[in-house]
């Protein structure tokens, strides 16, 4: 190809670009990008630290070593061989010895312990004579998770030893091993944790966090973007660089957004199922689209909340606000279907719920496609909703009465 022809075509697509509304548009804001770090950071360098800062909180995966205090009134080789027992579970590290129930509820009082573990006096006496004897444990339960975790290893520790005790009094009484374990243990549990067997929190909540942090910063993005047309009153010329076309122009401006927050999504994936190692038992195609449907909805409902506002303030807050709810009526922490009728029509106001229900069926379950492609259609649904208040966006960015709010 000669010189000529090649500046022929280089000109040729240079003009092209500059006559293309569309091209017009995305062009005008990189160009807005690159004048402020708000844009930048809004839509890559803020997710980036978020993800560091949870994969951080989470690292442990599990909670280990949480602190445990013991109230040894009895002083017995079978009281020191419980707190040996209850200190060697990875959920409890027995950090206090306490000489009375006082000091140990003030301790507890004070934040420092988390459960506390009383042995009365006369346990072993008790427990050999063939006497029950109870051991109390008092938790601290404000926080659920960590309560229940920690109650899960104490009774697991008890549990263990007290069912040593009772196959050596079998023994002695002359049964055979397997005759005395099937005396004290008749009916046994086969127990199969399915999907997070580990019980790994990093599994149950990064997985929602991580994504909720993305449509955080989408939604704030957005809305960011469309809301200066409005406050600086540069509504016109967008739409002029659009050639009237509002779907034009909001195509244009969200797609730079667009592209940075799916490399963000790109990292946030790594980072599941590659760093994590969680599971991908589904199709990931799926869990691919669901993101990218997930995105696109979450900008159009920024446009829904910046037309019905004309304000650039008030729909930032609002869209805070919004984002950070859809964690709590996703289903995720507390389910779904234990919700009050009202909580629970209210966690379909969310797109995030659909996402939650997209990524746990096609990466932790490995459910059929037909799971994954009905919250997708819901997707839908949100999108139509945006659609129908562009007219009023329209009218926003047009009319000076809105212009210059902040």
């Amino acid at each position: 190809m000669t010189q000529h022809k090649k500046h022929t075509i280089r000109e040729y697509e240079q003009t092209f670009i500059r006559k293309n509304p569309f091209f017009r548009v995305f062009l005008r804001e990189i160009d807005r990008m690159s004048v402020s770090t708000i844009y930048v950071f809004t839509t890559l360098i803020g997710p980036l630290i978020s993800f560091v800062i949870l994969l951080s909180v989470f690292s442990a995966g599990v909670p280990h070593n949480i602190p445990v205090g013991i109230v040894d009134m009895d002083n017995t080789n079978l009281s020191r061989k419980i707190s040996m027992w209850v200190n060697a579970t990875q959920e409890a590290e027995v950090a206090m010895h306490l000489p009375n129930q006082e000091e140990a509820y003030r301790q507890m009082a004070d934040g420092k312990l988390d459960a506390v573990i009383i042995i009365p006096e006369n346990t072993e006496k008790n427990i050999l004579k063939g006497i029950g004897q109870p051991v109390s444990v008092f938790i601290n339960n404000t926080n659920l998770l960590k309560g229940g975790y920690l109650q899960k290893g104490i009774y697991k520790a008890l549990a263990t030893l007290s069912g040593g005790i009772k196959l050596q009094f079998a023994m002695k009484n002359g049964l055979p091993e397997k005759q005395a374990k099937a005396k004290i243990l008749p009916v046994s549990l086969q127990q199969h944790i399915l999907f997070n067997p580990f019980g790994n929190y990093s599994y149950f909540l990064l997985s929602a966090l991580l994504p909720l942090m993305i449509v955080v910063f989408t939604l704030l993005s957005a809305v960011f973007a469309v809301g200066t047309e409005v406050r600086e009153g540069t509504g016109p010329e967008w739409l002029e660089h659009a050639h009237g076309s509002l779907i034009v122009g909001l195509a244009g401006k969200l797609l730079p957004y667009t592209l940075l927050l799916s490399i963000v999504t790109v990292v946030m994936n790594v980072v599941l199922f590659v760093q994590m190692g969680t599971p991908l038992r589904g199709n990931f195609a799926f869990i691919v689209m669901g993101e990218l449907g997930m995105i696109i909805t979450y900008q159009l409902l920024a446009i829904l909340l910046v037309a019905v506002t004309a304000n650039l303030r008030l729909a930032l807050s609002l869209a805070s606000a919004y984002s950070m709810m859809a964690l709590t009526f996703s289903g995720l922490t507390f389910p779904q279907f234990a919700m009050p009728l009202v909580a629970k029509i209210f966690s379909y106001l969310f797109p995030f719920t659909q996402w939650v229900k997209i990524f746990i069926s096609q990466a932790i379950r490995g459910e059929d496609a037909v799971h994954a492609i009905i919250p997708m259609s819901i997707y839908v649904l949100f999108i139509l909703l945006a659609v129908c208040f562009l007219p009023r966006l329209k009218q926003v960015l047009k009319q000076e009465r809105f212009w210059g709010k902040i």
